[in-house]
């Protein structure tokens, strides 16, 4: 297990033997912060970026390998953390609960699988008592959480869309969508891979995307379809985030993300910009706190664009720059305070610090897995304490990968 500092955007690292059998908890340590934003010739006219030089005393950022979960049996596909659990999706259809607590997360493995039996699981996400996941049979399935007895089996309560939501567009010609040349749907269905899910402000709506092209938005309360926006996109959707103000981002394979907002009054959404910068697929979307920035991984020159608002202009947002680093595919974006995780297809997950204004840095490179990093989760780690003549914050990160295995990863990071 490597962990390798970035020591600016151009520079090359020692590409060290990262396939060990098992992981080395270590840590490394680095003098200083690098600029690390800057424009890519692979992008389609992505701005450079005004680089900070002034040079900041402070410690160190450290890095820490903590636990490898190795319960699955099959590609992790999807991560999510609730209370003091994280949960994993599988491509083999299992979703497995386990302690966020590093020292005792792979304990008792065999009793951590809490649903299994259909397909594999593209997305995972908690409200509540409440598990969503979304599946690719083009279903959404909603679990009872257990909270008492957490590694019991949970119950489903639901498959969207719901039998009550078929029925009651069954036998109207208008509620059908043509999908393939002799098939139709009803518009509540989803008829290709559910790949992202994401709950409004209050958790009273699910939205779902989808490879056949539409987002959908669901009723959290009793699961009805309210709306279905088809042919959103021109090629599969990917992701999905939703601001705090109300917008709704989709990144797809067409390449672009697409800005979606309820008019005043309307109960529909409706598109009020498209962003277009990447030359690749869009694999990940992810928001800063404050929705001020926008960052968007793609699919084939590694690339992370930074998208910032337009002015006075807040349905729009302008390329910034983009974040160099990453040599394979980006697959999954997560922030967490003012750090961004990114995971890659190069099988490494990068951590990034925004700074003042435009200016980020590359904190750090995680290696280790044997394969790629397919999803992310972070959270402040509440849990630790540090001996430093500064003070900092320390970051759980957990990565999920292709290599079938979940890395718990710890980073401190000291306040500038």
């Amino acid at each position: 297990m490597q962990f390798l500092l970035c020591p600016n955007f151009f520079g090359q690292y020692d590409d060290q033997d990262s396939d060990q059998s098992q992981p080395s908890n270590l840590h490394s340590n680095s003098s200083s912060f690098n600029s690390s934003l800057s424009s890519q010739s692979s992008l389609l006219s992505v701005p450079s970026l005004t680089l900070s030089t002034q040079q900041v005393e402070h410690p160190a950022p450290a890095f820490h390998h903590l636990a490898t979960l190795k319960d699955h049996s099959s590609y992790v596909f999807s991560l999510a953390l609730a209370g003091k659990h994280l949960y994993s999706g599988s491509s083999n259809s299992e979703i497995r609960v386990w302690s966020r607590d590093p020292s005792s997360a792979h304990k008792n493995p065999s009793l951590n699988t809490v649903a299994e039996g259909y397909s594999a699981v593209k997305f995972i996400l908690i409200l509540g008592d409440k598990l969503f996941s979304a599946h690719q049979d083009h279903k959404i399935r909603v679990w009872k959480i257990d909270h008492i007895t957490p590694h019991q089996k949970y119950k489903c309560i639901a498959t969207l869309p719901t039998v009550n939501d078929r029925c009651m567009r069954l036998f109207s010609a208008k509620n059908y969508i043509q999908v393939r040349r002799h098939k139709k749907y009803t518009w509540v269905h989803h008829v290709d891979t559910i790949s992202a899910l994401a709950l409004s402000r209050d958790g009273s709506l699910l939205y779902s995307v989808s490879w056949d092209r539409t987002f959908k938005v669901w009723k959290t309360s009793n699961f009805d379809c309210l709306e279905s926006v088809w042919n959103a996109h021109d090629d599969a959707i990917n992701a999905i985030v939703l601001s705090n103000d109300g917008h709704v981002y989709t990144g797809s394979a067409d390449k672009k993300i697409k800005v979606w907002k309820k008019n005043d009054g309307d109960k529909k959404h409706s598109l009020v910009a498209t962003l277009e910068k990447h030359r690749s697929a869009v694999n990940a979307l992810a928001l800063t706190t404050d929705d001020s920035i926008l960052y968007s991984g793609a699919a084939s020159d590694g690339s992370i664009i930074v998208w910032e608002k337009d002015g006075g202009d807040e349905d729009h947002m302008v390329a910034a720059g983009a974040l160099k680093g990453h040599n394979k595919a980006i697959l999954c974006l997560t922030v967490v305070s003012d750090l961004l995780c990114s995971g890659s297809a190069d099988k490494t997950v990068r951590i990034w610090r925004r700074g003042i204004g435009k200016n980020h840095s590359c904190l750090a490179v995680f290696e280790g897995h044997r394969g790629p990093v397919k999803c992310l989760a972070a959270a402040v780690d509440n849990n630790h304490t540090r001996d430093t003549n500064g003070s900092g914050t320390s970051y759980l990160v957990y990565s999920g990968s292709l290599d079938f295995h979940v890395n718990i990863w710890q980073i401190w990071v000291p306040l500038v």
